[in-house]
């Protein structure tokens, strides 16, 4: 019998597996960067579509198998594709998970990861607009902190991204792109 293993996590990407099935990448605080395969998700009336759509936050029940990871189960916790409604929103959401799934390579443990995540989807799906760059640049940075590709000062905890910070972040915001752009420079893409 298979260990199950019991997480929660966000769905950053899917793609189309066969003629009903899918792979689903998730960031995980437990396990990381994981790429698992779903039986039937594209089947009209799957019982774990919801679940598991992009920007989704659910708890999934993953199985450890000869050819990867599979998931058996998941509920939904939180749609903040739906919470964050504007476009814009969605869209930097959307550049920092392509951000990511382009840096990490293989499943990466990196419980910092998943709390930068989860902290940037509450603040777009909370914050105004005006604040929005700002949390984006402060989550890029924090990723790539957490990956090793910066080493400079970063205001706040992983998951903090109160209003202080973003206005300290939009007042050096030159000097964090800058950061930015060195520490993409650095990981070769």
């Amino acid at each position: 019998m298979r260990h199950k293993y019991e997480t929660r996590g966000i769905a950053l990407a899917r793609a189309p597996s066969g003629e009903a099935n899918a792979f689903v990448t998730l960031i995980t605080p437990d396990l990381g960067m994981v790429r698992a395969r779903v039986q039937s998700l594209r089947r009209s009336g799957a019982k774990l579509a919801p679940a598991l759509v992009t920007f989704a936050e659910s708890d999934v029940l993953l199985v450890r198998g000869r050819e990867g990871w599979r998931i058996v189960g998941a509920v939904l916790r939180e749609n903040w594709f739906a919470r964050m409604r504007r476009s814009a929103s969605n869209a930097r959401a959307a550049r920092v998970c392509h951000l990511l799934l382009r840096l990490v390579a293989g499943e990466e443990r990196n419980p910092a990861l998943f709390s930068v995540l989860a902290g940037l989807f509450e603040a777009l799906a909370t914050l105004p607009e005006e604040e929005w760059d700002a949390a984006e640049v402060l989550a890029v940075l924090r990723v790539l902190a957490a990956l090793g590709l910066d080493a400079g000062a970063i205001p706040g905890e992983p998951a903090a991204f109160a209003p202080v910070l973003l206005a300290e972040v939009a007042t050096e915001r030159a000097r964090y792109i800058t950061r930015i752009n060195r520490g993409i420079a650095a990981s070769g893409l």
